[in-house]
């Protein structure tokens, strides 16, 4: 299935054809998982959010202008989802960053001032980059070209503006410092 264009299932799917379903599933369930838990959401709702994009794709499949970026379409959706879930359920997205394990309460006001730091230094960085940076930590990991897929950018792209979207973010942290 693997070797079938994205296109080519999804005309099969609008056709009937189950097995280029399950093909189109196997394809993009990791990427809208990968999505909906970037967003801070847990499994249930994570769930929600992969089924309802599921959803969507049936009611729109012989609906899309180009076939072939079923999968950029998909991204997208489970994006919007993803916000509109967490407008229902009251929450703003987390902060992300990592808090050093607790062996003390010295390590815990630390933990919270990097992640802190980190947050705010996010938040000022441009929404592109901040959202390239949460794929980059998304769990499970992303490849690069799911990265590209839910970016809407080249695949080349994605590793030189990573690296452009660190460097703002490091000279944000320095510059709070």
């Amino acid at each position: 299935m693997n070797d079938q264009s994205t296109g080519e299932l999804v005309r099969r799917a609008g056709r009937g054809d189950e097995d280029a379903w399950h093909g189109l599933v196997e394809r993009y369930s990791r990427l809208l998982c990968s999505i909906a838990y970037s967003y801070g959401l847990s499994g249930a709702d994570a769930d929600d959010v992969m089924q309802t994009t599921w959803l969507r794709l049936v009611e729109r499949l012989n609906q899309l202008r180009d076939p072939a970026r079923a999968g950029t379409w998909l991204a997208v959706t489970a994006r919007h989802e993803s916000l509109a879930t967490l407008r229902r359920l009251g929450r703003e997205r987390p902060l992300p960053g990592h808090v050093p394990s607790v062996t003390g309460p010295h390590h815990v006001v630390f933990g919270q001032d990097l992640a802190a730091s980190i947050g705010a230094a996010l938040e000022t960085i441009p929404p592109r980059c901040r959202r390239l940076l949460e794929l980059f930590v998304a769990s499970p990991r992303l490849s690069y070209a799911e990265i590209s897929t839910a970016l809407e950018i080249p695949i080349g792209s994605v590793g030189p503006t990573r690296a452009r979207c660190l460097t703002h973010l490091r000279r944000q942290l320095n510059g709070a410092a």
